[in-house]
């Protein structure tokens, strides 16, 4: 697990930045962290920090193109 604080949510994609100045976009969120918090819509959880977990899975094992999913979220 990892802290990032969510920025944005624009067109698909989740914004977060990570303690070190990283910024990752996430294209996908694992539906039971959707349930929980409603980052499409819910602007109360911007700049909100969380402790996240996600994976990078690579899309027709071709290593240069991948996808990064959230797979949990906890609020700090």
């Amino acid at each position: 697990m990892r802290t990032a604080v969510f920025k944005s949510y624009k067109k698909g994609y989740y914004t977060f930045w990570f303690e070190n100045g990283e910024e990752l976009v996430f294209e996908e969120v694992h539906p039971r962290v959707l349930k929980q918090y409603d980052l499409k819509n819910d602007k109360s959880y911007i700049d909100q920090e969380f402790r996240i977990t996600f994976v990078e899975d690579f899309e027709d094992d071709d290593e240069e193109i991948s996808i990064y999913r959230i797979e949990s979220l906890k609020p700090l």
